[in-house]
């Protein structure tokens, strides 16, 4: 073929930039161009250049997959994904939340809300949506502390999870933090670290925050990972976009913009066009959304728009992604594509400030912004995982939520 007499360095480069549906179908052609789509260095190139992104949503438990392109309407190009969680017994009290994307892997948990035993299941894959190859992270039980499991009393708990990239090492990791309490005590929190190049857990110092409001995605922007904490689990505290840097492996507090200290609002975190984006939602009144265009920098907070709660019923909102047209997604662009209520996806014109509701969407839970890539998640798979033993010791409850 005509590749073939070009050199190898222009070959990688022009198909670096071809879709990975066309790449995979292109591995048949020939075995050069097998061993090019399959080895290391050109997939790394290829997600350097990627260029196209798509849209995951989840509804209970099914994924759907929204491939984006300049020729196709938003809507009409939804592909149902399979994913390892799809053959789990659904209970009552199961759920599968999102964790996180990065670099066009993306994290699901398979998790149950457990009122009689603390070790809830707990299974953690990461998966490629484009190639749909995934990689079970091993099981890691919640330690309940001494002194609760002497006593027969009610326990409540919470874990949020994060996933992303450390650049430093070359190593995705998965950081859980994890809250336990009953009537009369309460606990720091755990904090563990999950490295795929080591395939293990580590434990974390714990950190002296507590979480404001349960965010099941912890943020990925700029080598870290973000939720909004709290000094203490009092709810009058001021709270604090609190950074988890997967480098340094270690926490600290992102400023705010000036003009919302000290206001009562309920702040929430997302990403925007590889930046840093907060919501402030005032109870009443409106919400505000604002980026960071130079990350740790405070005076580069920028409002970049409103939304008056009057105009239509608005409890929550999550920025997406940008775009110019609503057919592409895109870093920068005149409309944002919103999650509003976790329920419906709307585009918000920041040039007309015009709202358009997005047709042909299936109902959904959550969503986010997955990169196209040909990322394996290749770190092994624990399939010596030890089943746990289940005692005849006298049970105690436990509300156990795990997100």
């Amino acid at each position: 073929m005509a590749a073939d007499r070009l050199p190898p360095e222009i070959v990688a480069e022009i198909f670096s930039r071809v879709p990975v549906k066309s790449l995979l179908r292109f591995r048949s052609i020939s075995k050069s161009l097998k061993s090019l789509i399959d080895s290391h260095s050109f997939t790394n190139l290829h997600l350097k250049n990627s260029l196209n992104r798509s849209l995951i949503l989840r509804h209970k438990f099914d994924l759907y997959q929204l491939q984006i392109d300049d020729d196709d309407d938003f809507s009409k190009s939804i592909i149902p994904l399979n994913h390892p969680f799809k053959t789990v017994p659904i209970t009552r009290t199961s759920f599968m939340p999102l964790i996180g994307s990065c670099n066009g892997l993306l994290a699901i948990s398979n998790s149950q809300i457990c009122f009689t035993h603390p070790y809830a299941p707990n299974e953690i894959t990461v998966l490629n949506p484009n190639t749909h190859k995934h990689r079970i992270i091993p099981f890691l039980p919640l330690a309940i502390p001494n002194i609760l499991e002497s006593e027969n009393i009610d326990r409540a708990g919470v874990c949020v999870h994060g996933f992303g990239y450390d650049p430093l090492t070359g190593d995705y990791k998965l950081l859980r933090i994890s809250w336990i309490a009953d009537l009369h005590y309460s606990f720091d929190p755990q904090v563990r670290l999950f490295s795929s190049k080591t395939n293990s857990w580590k434990i974390i110092p714990s950190m002296p925050y507590a979480l404001q409001y349960v965010q099941a995605m912890g943020v990925f922007v700029q080598n870290s990972i973000h939720w909004v904490m709290t000094r203490t689990i009092v709810e009058s505290h001021p709270c604090f976009i609190v950074a988890f840097n997967l480098t340094l492996e270690t926490f600290n507090v992102v400023p705010f913009p000036a003009e919302i200290e000290g206001e009562e609002v309920t702040i929430a975190v997302a990403v925007l066009g590889e930046c840093l984006c907060m919501t402030v939602n005032y109870e009443t009144t409106k919400i505000d959304v604002w980026v960071m265009k130079q990350y740790g920098s405070r005076d580069s907070w920028c409002k970049l728009f409103t939304l008056v709660k009057s105009r239509f019923t608005l409890k929550s909102l999550r920025p997406l992604c940008y775009s110019r047209d609503g057919s592409k997604v895109l870093l920068d662009g005149t409309q944002v594509l919103l999650e509003v209520n976790h329920r419906k996806l709307f585009w918000y014109d920041l040039k007309s400030e015009q709202i358009s509701y997005v047709e042909g969407i299936p109902n959904l839970d959550e969503a986010m912004i997955c990169v196209e890539s040909l990322l394996p998640p290749s770190f092994p798979v624990d399939n010596c995982r030890k089943k746990e033993n289940h005692t005849n010791k006298r049970k105690k409850r436990y509300f156990l939520l795990i997100i």
